[in-house]
């Protein structure tokens, strides 16, 4: 058991995965950040990107939103908006939320809405960079 840790990957609809894990990684907002079993405590918050976890050697891709990473040494805990698998997505869907979000961006807005649609920009590239397997 030396080698594992508890995962939790959890959204505000449901817990994606619960169970151990033996590597991780994230997006961070400082880039892709690495989680092993005894990794010191920190607090980190996560952007849109591909997040990955090892169980039983193999490598799970998830697709993950905007949130906050609680890392200890025997547990991580991912609080993201959103997690889908990469065959999940709708990649047609996630091409129009791009084109709308950068359509957005080139109009002239308040900041708060600057911010809304850098974040679907964001998600909206992640979700498009997935490969389903």
């Amino acid at each position: 058991m030396d080698n594992l840790f508890y995962l939790e990957i959890i959204t505000p609809e449901k817990q994606f995965y619960v169970g151990p894990a033996e590597g991780l990684v994230i997006p961070a907002i400082d880039g892709a950040y690495g989680v092993q079993p005894g990794h010191e405590p920190v607090v980190t918050a996560i952007e849109p990107g591909i997040a990955r976890f090892q169980v039983n050697g193999v490598w799970q891709e998830v697709v993950v939103s905007d949130g906050l990473a609680e890392i200890m040494p025997d547990y991580t805990i991912l609080l993201v908006s959103s997690a889908e698998r990469p065959d999940e997505i709708d990649h047609a869907r996630a091409e129009r939320a791009k084109e709308r979000a950068e359509e957005r961006l080139r109009q002239h807005q308040s900041v708060r809405e600057y911010h809304l649609s850098k974040a679907a920009l964001a998600r909206a590239m992640a979700r498009l960079r997935a490969r389903p397997k």
